[in-house]
């Protein structure tokens, strides 16, 4: 999927159909230098990176017994502080690590709007359709969809901003099934990425498209994302509510 995806005539069609299909893996289609090229994109948008680990098998590559989040969390405790967008340091970490996965530390110059992949798709065509500036976007898995913004920083009354953990933990998200506010103090898996059970994480729109202000998204994701929820709950009641046969 290009950078430029979603744009122009049609763009509904196409996203609905490619929306249908199960990714392929897509580090087979970034080995080397187009990886690296990719990671480096995304520093030169000013996004800090941080190395992360990687699948082996349906496993972690952390070896931790029951890792909550297989391939999806940094390598190092001090991931915060390692992030970084130095070019060199990039470079060494893609070469010394070719299996690795990466994280962009959020907060700092972006921040991430992270929803349910159908309500995502929803609010996407809806954002292109009424000429609504979307910055980068990816596709995390066969669930996730990741709209990537400008930070709101940090006001000068702490009073008036928190962390991102008092949402959610990396490690929580599952407890958090609609929008995600990825804000100081958290990360998201960074694409090119591969994850437990041949699936990938993978941009949409490119690190190339400059970082929108949260706000111009907010309304449209939170508006999708309420219809996701309200559908799963309506779902599971109609499910509940089935009278099912006795065994004899």
């Amino acid at each position: 999927m290009g950078a430029d995806f979603g744009r122009g005539r049609g763009s509904e069609s196409k996203f609905s159909h490619w929306l249908r299909r199960r990714p392929k893996p897509q580090q087979s289609e970034v080995d080397g230098t187009a990886r690296e090229a990719l990671l480096l994109a995304v520093a030169e948008a000013g996004m800090p990176i941080a190395p992360a680990a990687h699948p082996v098998g349906y496993r972690c590559s952390c070896e931790r017994m029951g890792c909550p989040t297989p391939a999806r969390h940094p390598i190092s405790f001090a991931w915060q502080t390692q992030s970084t967008t130095d070019r060199l340091q990039i470079e060494r970490w893609a070469r010394s690590q070719p299996q690795a996965n990466f994280i962009t530390a959020t907060g700092m110059i972006h921040d991430v709007l992270d929803v349910p992949l159908s309500a995502g798709a929803q609010a996407l065509e809806r954002l292109l359709a009424a000429g609504i500036e979307v910055g980068p976007v990816a596709r995390s898995g066969d669930d996730r969809m990741l709209f990537f913004t400008a930070t709101r920083g940090t006001p000068e009354d702490e009073d008036e901003w928190w962390p991102c953990e008092l949402d959610c933990h990396p490690e929580t998200m599952d407890e958090h099934p609609g929008l995600r506010w990825h804000c100081r103090g958290s990360y998201v898996l960074l694409p090119p990425a591969r994850l437990p059970g041949e699936l990938d994480v993978r941009w949409l729109r490119g690190p190339e498209n400059p970082l929108p202000d949260p706000l111009t998204l907010l309304e449209t994701l939170t508006d999708a994302c309420a219809r996701f929820v309200g559908s799963a709950e309506q779902s599971d009641v109609d499910h509940e509510s089935v009278a099912w046969p006795l065994s004899r």
